[in-house]
């Protein structure tokens, strides 16, 4: 019985941090732009945004490019279930702060300016 507990234990120890990060592609059109993440430089388009933020949580972004309009908008930790953390929280209660993810990928229109 204890080797059962032990290995319940294990595999909602597994599911609950394999699965607490969450990720998105941010892309912009036309891509190789600068891009800010709360405020922080973090490369250019396209970007892999990668954290382990609680559900709800929301991240600044800033997408510049030369010639054109600087894009800013924001995007939360809450537009699709994250399966694994939905099972874990089976077991312990505190998977569900991240039961919500990041969608797979998101793509922003730049404007060119006009002066």
């Amino acid at each position: 019985m204890k080797l059962r507990n032990l290995y319940t234990f294990t595999l909602a120890s597994i599911l609950l941090f394999s699965s607490c990060a969450s990720s998105t592609i941010i892309d912009s059109s036309p891509s190789n732009a600068k891009i800010y993440v709360n405020g922080e430089n973090v490369g250019t388009t396209p970007y892999k945004h990668r954290d382990t933020k609680i559900v709800g949580s929301t991240n600044q972004v800033r997408i510049e490019k030369e010639g054109y309009k600087t894009y800013n908008t924001t995007f939360s930790k809450n537009e699709e279930i994250a399966v694994g953390p939905l099972i874990g929280g089976l077991f312990v209660l505190v998977p569900y702060l991240w039961i919500m993810k990041y969608k797979k990928a998101r793509v922003f229109d730049l404007t060119p300016r006009s002066d």
